[in-house]
């Protein structure tokens, strides 16, 4: 970007926030990266508007001396979504943290984007209420709308694309707008509020939403099961869910990442075989027979090792563990790198996918450890390397490359939830055909200079 814009914007931007605008290099460091393996690249600057009206402003100054915008929220995204790559302005919604009202009659809450889904849950705590997407990083609810997240819960509750209800957006010119409403359902027009739910950040910036919660269940029962193969676990999550059991979470996870398990946590080896880690949620009763159900179930694919966890810090020992699945990978190679990727299938071909994908792994010469949100098709790699060599990371890029094409040859998607950003884009057009071109117009729409986000997603000419 010419200096000169960057000059005058910065000088703009300092006038509108005085010391909430930073050039300083620890913060433009921070906001250069995310957790994905991508070449950082920093913002000019970064401002930290405190409300909806500040965003407005700060989007009109961009405007006026077209400067790209990165929304931030806090940086745990997996495919370079905030990456200034083309720099510009990052703007940080972190002061922007108010939960604005929460309606315990209609079972839902509005918030701001920088609030972050276990603040919530804390808020929520007392008045028997909860918000169920969790991707197991803290994530804000802004950067878990802007991305779609989902996670654990998603296979009984669903993502954040069934959870969010209305949302409040700053477009590219400072116009703010508000999409969709309180009532659960409309048939009034298009659903805007499911076309920013995703977006990344491309089409605008999300300021304030409303989400639906869910009651918290009398009676919650964890567990984990091993099974002989990959296959097993799956059929035995495809029969239950077939006969109708609401399985309120329902993990996958394979031999290589059980081992790093137990290296990393030692304190609760289990055997190096396929696992699933199961979650039920109901009554006391309806529990107990969902898990008399899935045990039936299970016993025909040769189930082993089962361990019951009812007690909640028991529960929190078994999810912290499997929360903890990135760096228990990595205890497998100390020094490596993760270089993560995710795909997901319709359920049915999951088991055929994984195999293939565990074939390349060998074929490559690599450790990738696997992980899954079975229930929905969705599974993730980690594959281990040493950044410092070219010809390692050239295989992880062409397993990941592999694993995409594979998942769209099963009738799949190429992201299940890490979502587009860079690291997914140059896949899009395999995936969505001439419907890309569409997505591409869309953006040329509501952003015509191509100052939200640019690079990311989607392509406009």
């Amino acid at each position: 970007m010419e200096l000169d814009r960057v000059k005058k914007t910065i000088e703009d931007l300092r006038s509108l926030l005085g010391e909430r605008l930073s050039t300083g290099s620890s913060i433009l460091e921070q906001h250069s990266h995310d957790e994905a393996y991508s070449t950082p690249m920093q913002p000019d600057a970064v401002a930290f508007p405190e409300s909806t009206e500040e965003v407005s402003q700060i989007m009109k100054v961009c405007t006026l001396h077209q400067c790209p915008v990165v929304p931030y929220g806090i940086g745990t995204s997996l495919e370079g979504h905030v990456i200034p790559i083309h720099g510009g302005i990052s703007i940080d919604t972190s002061r922007m943290k108010a939960i604005l009202a929460v309606n315990t009659e209609d079972m839902d809450a509005v918030v701001q984007p920088g609030v972050s889904r276990t603040q919530l849950n804390e808020e929520l705590r007392a008045t028997g209420l909860m918000f169920t997407v969790d991707p197991g990083a803290d994530a804000t609810m802004g950067g878990m709308a802007a991305t779609r997240a989902s996670g654990t819960n998603t296979v009984r509750y669903g993502s954040m694309r069934d959870n969010v209800m209305a949302l409040e957006v700053v477009l590219a010119d400072g116009q703010i707008i508000r999409t969709g409403t309180r009532a659960r359902k409309s048939s009034a027009g298009y659903d805007l509020t499911r076309l920013f739910v995703g977006s990344e950040g491309t089409l605008g910036i999300i300021t304030e939403l409303t989400v639906r919660l869910f009651g918290q269940p009398e009676t919650m029962s964890a567990a984990t099961c091993a099974f002989p193969t990959v296959d097993d676990a799956v059929n035995s999550v495809i029969m239950a869910i077939q006969m109708g059991i609401p399985m309120a979470r329902i993990e996958l996870l394979d031999e290589v990442q059980m081992k790093g398990m137990n290296t990393y946590n030692p304190d609760m080896i289990m055997p190096e075989i396929p696992h699933l880690f199961l979650e039920f949620h109901g009554t006391e009763n309806s529990v107990a027979e969902q898990v008399e159900t899935f045990n039936g179930v299970a016993e025909e694919f040769g189930v082993s090792n089962f361990q019951w966890a009812s007690k909640e810090e028991d529960r929190n020992r078994l999810w912290k563990a499997r929360h903890s699945a990135y760096y228990a990978g990595k205890s497998l190679r100390p020094g490596a790198e993760g270089f993560v990727t995710d795909c997901c299938v319709p359920i049915s071909a999951l088991s055929a996918c994984i195999s293939k994908t565990k074939e390349l792994i060998k074929e490559y010469g690599l450790i990738a450890p696997l992980v899954g949100h079975v229930g929905d098709g969705n599974f993730h790699l980690l594959i281990l390397v040493d950044t410092e060599d070219d010809s390692e990371m050239q295989k992880a890029k062409q397993l990941a490359a592999d694993v995409n094409h594979i998942a769209l040859e099963f009738g799949g998607t190429v992201t299940g939830e890490h979502g587009v950003g860079t690291g997914k884009k140059k896949y899009m057009h395999d995936e969505h055909g001439a419907a890309y071109a569409i997505m591409g117009s869309i953006k040329k729409t509501l952003d015509p200079d191509n100052l939200m986000n640019p690079g990311k997603l989607v392509s406009i000419n």
